[in-house]
């Protein structure tokens, strides 16, 4: 069978009127030729790029100019590697969006030339400190599948602004920066889907500064994104100092495994820029629901966060805490375990204390919840300097401090609770415990050692 070189297949698509595809030649991928000139080349051309099977050293960013070379897709068949030994991402798109989402604010160029650039089944090896995989600015649907990033800095770096990206069934695994970075980007709507994104020191989902909106997180395997020599950080990190992020969805994940000193499972950081004379801004409009979270400081930390709804999560493991609640309000907590479940808390794990801490916070509501086995706590559920809490149908079994203190605590009903104790050979300590505070009501709870 004749084989073609990459020029000839471009003239013959030419010559025919047809979408050139172009093949990498047969000679690089050896693992030994710089292929970076080349692999350029390729993607310079345009339409569908394919890489064999093989090894491909690129010593210099592969960038994709969309509005110069039209439609591309990368695609690798799960066989093509790519040894990044340069600084910075391995392939690079620029193009030239730079409106929302809105058909209205797209140029005619962006789905006449621009749209839905792919990117699957690669594999990308970083061989330099700086080496990243994946790196985005003004597109319009990147769309990121079946990609391995390893080894590296940043596995996928969105920049500037993009819009209506997804990322699915991807590995992004042991690189020392960030797995999915946001950094100081205008994005809305990005979807992270059933991928695997684990080991990566510097965080595995972060959101700093910019403006991202409907960003969902769901079904991933999410793990162990952090180490003690980095500045903590968290499984996903969402960061509004600089910024604002807004309208996030995590659901359906395991999150777990970051025994890093002030590591998170999730954190959220919702305070934004002043906007104005308004100095109180507070980002949320987050939903969290039906995660495993484990193994970790502390499984959730919400600070300066303005609604979030906490439903169907079973939580373990929290060295610290479950549940950190700071500066928030308008929050939702409903129908979630707080578990010690015998199997999981042996060896270092059976100092895990656990529990529940919201300090300084109004207008929340707890419901549902079932606590079992806090350890070395003041109490199961601690309530500190706030006002209007509506606490109703909660169970907290076997806590070794009190189940539920309100420290200075205003206008708040606490009803319908099951609080009790039930280990023998020790002095329980009182079910309910409250000290300061006014215009409280409790009332309907079955309470095994009384109020103090």
């Amino acid at each position: 069978m004749k084989r073609f070189s990459i020029l000839t297949l471009l003239f013959l698509a030419a010559s025919f009127g047809l979408e050139a595809q172009t093949t990498a030649p047969q000679a690089i991928g050896d693992d030994k030729v710089d292929d970076t000139v080349t692999v350029q080349k390729a993607v310079d051309a345009g339409g569908a790029v394919r890489f064999g099977r093989g090894a491909y050293r690129l010593t210099k960013t592969i960038v994709v100019d969309l509005d110069k070379t039209g439609f591309v897709s990368l695609n690798g068949d799960g066989v093509a590697r790519f040894v990044m030994e340069g600084a910075g991402p391995a392939f690079k798109f620029i193009g030239t969006h730079g409106g929302t989402a809105d058909p209205k604010s797209l140029k005619p160029e962006i789905f006449q030339r621009q749209r839905t650039p792919m990117v699957d089944g690669i594999e990308i090896v970083g061989a330099h400190p700086e080496a990243d995989g994946i790196e985005a600015t003004a597109t319009m649907q990147l769309t990121i599948t079946r990609v391995a990033v390893h080894e590296a800095r940043h596995g996928i770096h969105l920049t500037v602004r993009n819009r209506n990206v997804i990322i699915s069934d991807c590995h992004l695994y042991h690189n020392t920066g960030i797995g999915v970075f946001y950094d100081n980007v205008d994005l809305h709507q990005s979807n992270i889907i059933g991928s695997h994104i684990s080991y990566n020191a510097g965080g595995g989902v972060v959101t700093r500064g910019g403006g991202v909106r409907n960003l969902h997180i769901g079904t991933c395997d999410i793990e162990s994104n952090m180490t003690p020599e980095a500045p903590p950080t968290a499984n996903v990190l969402i960061d509004c100092t600089d910024g604002s992020t807004a309208e996030v969805s995590i659901t359906g994940c395991t999150i777990q495994h970051n025994p890093s000193p002030g590591a998170a499972n999730v954190r959220f950081i919702g305070k934004g820029k002043p906007r104005g004379d308004d100095d109180t801004t507070q980002w949320g409009h987050l939903s969290i629901s039906d995660n495993v979270l484990s193994d970790v400081e502390v499984n959730i930390d919400l600070q300066y966060v303005r609604g979030a709804v906490i439903t169907g999560n079973t939580f373990g493991g929290g060295y610290e805490h479950d549940l950190l609640v700071t500066h928030c309000s308008n929050i939702a907590v409903g129908s979630n375990t707080f578990d010690r479940n015998p199997p999981y808390y042996r060896g270092k794990a059976e100092a895990a204390k656990g529990g529940l801490v919201f300090h300084d916070c109004r207008d929340i509501t707890l419901t549902g919840l079932h606590i079992d086995g806090i350890r070395s706590h003041p109490a199961a559920v601690q309530i500190e300097n706030g006002d209007t809490f509506n606490l109703s149908g909660c169970t907290i079994l076997d806590s070794d401090g009190a189940g539920l203190m309100l420290k200075n605590v205003t206008n708040s009903l606490v009803t319908g609770c099951l609080i009790a104790d039930r280990r023998p050979d020790r002095a329980p300590a009182p079910s309910i415990r409250i000290e300061g505070g006014k215009d409280n009501t409790l009332a309907n709870n079955k309470l095994a050692h009384g109020a103090d």
